[in-house]
């Protein structure tokens, strides 16, 4: 892999990208200083980097009952869980920014159990580490559990989805040796 590579795989981007693509990662640029190193490992493939785009951005970034920060929060959760060096280095980051809490993202990395939550983060951060470990014993009663610390449906399926989502992405990351972008490592600091 060589600095110019997010992955240890030969996929450039395309070159010239499309008029649309070079708009977002020019947006990118200005709101983050970089381009993150998932995108242009995705700008191989457009209509991937699209699908990878709009979902993320629905997840991550639209009207949920979870605010920001907890999506943010599930993904580092995941994350460690998995091992992800890329996105426990980049939502690690987010947590940080958004928390005000240069402590809270690192607590999320090596054990969530240490950080002082709400209990509904607990309940909502148990849910999506045990949807990682093994989420074919997800059952009612730890439905449950999300609805008695105050959320409804869509919550839940707003929290399935955020794990859902960066349990491939950790994958993904993992199996293409995907590194974070190095700016990462020093925001909210």
């Amino acid at each position: 892999m060589t600095p110019k590579q997010p992955t240890a795989l030969d996929l450039p981007m395309i070159d010239p990208l499309p008029k649309e693509t070079q708009k977002y990662f020019d947006i990118c640029t200005e709101k983050l200083g970089m381009i993150p190193n998932v995108l242009q490992a995705y700008a191989s493939d457009i209509d991937k980097l699209n699908a990878f785009i709009a979902m993320y951005n629905d997840l991550m970034l639209a009207d949920s009952v979870l605010s920001k920060l907890e999506r943010e929060m599930i993904a580092v959760v995941v994350s460690s869980v998995n091992k992800c060096f890329y996105c426990l280095t980049a939502h690690g980051a987010a947590v940080r920014q958004l928390s005000g809490n240069p402590k809270l993202g690192e607590m999320l990395v090596m054990n969530w159990r240490a950080a002082r939550l709400e209990p509904s983060q607990v309940a909502m951060l148990t849910f999506a580490e045990k949807m990682t470990r093994a989420s074919a014993e997800i059952t009612d009663a730890d439905r449950q559990a999300l609805r008695d610390a105050g959320f409804n449906d869509r919550g839940i399926w707003d929290i399935a989805n955020v794990a859902g989502f960066f349990n491939m992405t950790n994958r993904v990351a993992s199996a293409t040796d995907m590194r974070p972008n190095d700016e990462y490592h020093a925001q909210a600091r």
